[in-house]
């Protein structure tokens, strides 16, 4: 039986320990530890979008996070403190937990993730930055890209038993090598193009084919039917010959 699982899992660069932000994290008293929940958190946010939530409608308290983390009420609160203090973590106006920096540990691309962070905090400063309740505006969390299928997280199984090869600029586009050797045939100077518009498009709005070599096909098609010229309607009725 096919996984049909989502699966939500970080990043993480191989300089994230030399960030400053971790590395005055890790230097202070129990660092060590505050360091671990906050990876622990930064998972427990993954399914909405960087809030600290045990479901839609209820945020994770202090206590609450205690529980899941399997700390003391008292390191959790003082983690939480310093998180606020070194922009880990924001509130929102609803209360809730925000991992101000998870969209830079998970996504298609590192450089991507941090052009849109760099664009939030553009997005901020322009606006104000507190209510009258002393917390962080309620902001929209930013999209965050998560990747469903991966090439060697997740393979596709296809007919006849055979694994499909990743291609693309984010490897997310999906073949057999008798699928990319008829594309090829079937469009000689520019199957490589569509690959790259396929891989590019599911990976900015993440959508999903059952079939990649069919949406290429569907793609080409409707592209050659724009490119053709319009036809004209021609009379090639014989006319009989008139007798004089």
């Amino acid at each position: 039986m096919s996984d049909n699982r989502k699966y939500y899992y970080l990043k993480l660069k191989e300089n994230y320990f030399d960030d400053d932000s971790i590395v005055l994290l890790e230097s202070m008293q129990d660092g060590v530890l505050y360091s671990n929940i906050l990876l622990k958190l930064y998972l427990k946010s993954l399914k909405h979008g960087g809030r600290l939530q045990l479901d839609e409608n209820i945020p994770y308290t202090a206590q609450m996070i205690a529980t899941i983390t399997r700390q003391q009420i008292g390191t959790v609160e003082r983690a939480l403190q310093i998180f606020l203090k070194l922009g880990l973590v924001e509130v929102l106006d609803s209360g809730t937990f925000y991992m101000s920096n998870i969209e830079l540990l998970i996504g298609q691309s590192s450089t991507e993730a941090e052009r849109k962070r760099a664009a939030r905090l553009q997005n901020k400063a322009l606006s104000a930055p507190r209510t009258n309740g002393g917390h962080l505006s309620d902001i929209r969390p930013p999209e965050i890209e998560i990747e469903l299928e991966k090439e060697i997280e997740i393979k596709r199984e296809i007919e006849k038993g055979h694994s499909a090869r990743a291609y693309g600029r984010y490897q997310n586009v999906f073949l057999t090598d008798e699928e990319l050797a008829d594309l090829q045939a079937s469009f000689p100077t520019v199957w490589g193009q569509y690959i790259e518009k396929l891989s590019e498009y599911m990976a900015s709005t993440g959508k999903r084919y059952q079939s990649h070599a069919a949406t290429i096909r569907r793609w080409a098609g409707e592209d050659a039917k724009k490119a053709a010229p319009p036809t004209r309607n021609r009379d090639y009725s014989v006319k009989e010959d008139e007798t004089v």
